[in-house]
């Protein structure tokens, strides 16, 4: 779920107001690329309003066009499909054997 940012009622020119959508999940923003796009919005105004209201929090404007892409073949899942194997670690590995050498 969302936090909105709250806006005082008077004039906001030239104040930086936080976009109201800034701490939302990358599924809410798929859900929204796959509901824009079913209404035949185009994939670079998806983005830019995306962009207006989840400012920096916005996925790449690559991602929506893989997402569109996705939603066109029929996915209708905004989530990540589990995926079998083994999940990496050689970040983590990694990331031990640097803080051990620096201690």
């Amino acid at each position: 779920m969302c936090s909105t940012a709250l806006q005082s009622s008077g004039s906001n020119e030239g104040e930086n107001v936080d976009p109201p959508l800034q701490d939302c999940t990358i599924e809410e923003q798929r859900g929204v690329v796959r509901f824009v796009w079913a209404e035949g919005v185009k994939l670079v105004e998806i983005h830019h309003r995306m962009l207006a209201q989840y400012g920096q929090s916005t996925t790449s404007q690559r991602k929506v066009y893989v997402w569109v892409e996705r939603f066109k073949s029929g996915r209708t899942r905004v989530t990540d499909v589990g995926r079998s194997g083994r999940p990496s670690t050689s970040r983590s590995r990694k990331a031990s054997s640097l803080q051990e050498y620096s201690n």
